[in-house]
């Protein structure tokens, strides 16, 4: 912070000669008459109150700006691509409910080359995940801890997941093909990834992937930037959720309800308990359900489960 105070004279000032050199001090000067009362000292602590003042605003413009950035590499960019995919779904001829979206995708029709593409896309999808916690790290206590993504509590943290993934779990499918039926929802297909021998395992870490970048940014990197923003439990919650259904939104309406359903549940538990580990477990388990789920039953029910096109 810059001093911003006047400059003090010491009383004894010194004059040179022509060559440069030190001549003798003067002598200080003669006392005078009391000047007009000095309001010098008012305004010293005018400025000082607003110092401070000055240094939050700077802080939060920061802060903003690197919200921006993070959200901008990840559930952001996303968060846009879904709305112009949503209106894209919703100016066809063809209704929601008749159109379908493809989570896991083959990337090459070359198993060798699906597989590294696959796993390239993981691994650079985590960056974003790994910057936001560069940016929440403290000198002397890491973002992990700070976030409650630790070896601390572990029977508590897996049973606490594997209930909140029933919580939101089954009425979630529920929710899912009521707005499907409704017309408000189109049809998702989990994965259109071939039978290979990785593709399970590559599922698994798709679905890992998925749950470290949501919970890890819209929850624990969100929530503590916007508490040191000075914003309350239930609008943090409230932005996380709508930022987690936003970002589903090419799923349709059914989608976005539920994602901003199961993101305040998992804000307000954060919230209450200040640990992201049961959230990633819980969305692991969802999303391996999902994404497995589905691969099994094409392979072994292929009539009731055609795989997509």
């Amino acid at each position: 912070m810059r001093w911003t105070g006047g400059r003090r004279g010491s009383g004894m000032r010194g004059t040179r000669d022509a060559d440069g050199t030190a001549d003798t001090p003067e002598a200080p000067d003669a006392p005078k008459a009391p000047d007009a009362p000095n309001t010098a000292g008012g305004n010293d602590a005018a400025v000082g109150a607003a110092a401070p003042s000055a240094v939050n605003d700077q802080r939060s413009r920061r802060i903003w700006i690197e919200i921006a950035i993070v959200l901008g590499l990840s559930l952001g960019a996303s968060a846009v691509y879904s709305i112009v995919s949503l209106l894209n779904s919703l100016t066809r001829d063809t209704p929601l409910s008749s159109q379908t979206t493809t989570l896991n995708q083959s990337l090459s029709p070359r198993p060798l080359f699906d597989l590294t593409y696959q796993l390239l896309g993981i691994l650079f999808d985590l960056v974003p995940v790994v910057l936001a916690l560069y940016l929440l790290w403290l000198p002397g206590r890491s973002a992990l801890s700070r976030l409650g993504i630790d070896r601390r509590r572990p029977g508590w943290d897996v049973g606490s997941g594997v209930v909140l993934a029933a919580l939101i779990g089954i009425p979630g499918l529920g929710l899912y093909l009521a707005a499907r039926s409704l017309g408000f929802s189109l049809t998702v297909v989990p994965t259109a990834l071939d039978a290979y021998w990785w593709t399970v395992p590559v599922l698994v870490l798709s679905a890992l992937r998925a749950a470290l970048v949501e919970e890890v940014i819209v929850v624990g990197y969100l929530f503590t930037r916007l508490r040191e923003l000075g914003w309350g439990p239930w609008p943090v919650i409230a932005a996380s959720a709508l930022l987690r259904g936003s970002y589903h939104l090419y799923q349709g309406f059914g989608g976005f309800v539920g994602n901003v359903v199961m993101g305040l549940v998992f804000g307000w538990f954060y919230h209450r308990f200040g640990r992201t580990t049961p959230l990633i477990v819980a969305h692991w388990i969802l999303d391996i359900a999902s994404f497995c789920g589905y691969a099994i039953a094409v392979a072994l029910l292929p009539g009731l489960f055609p795989p997509a096109s």
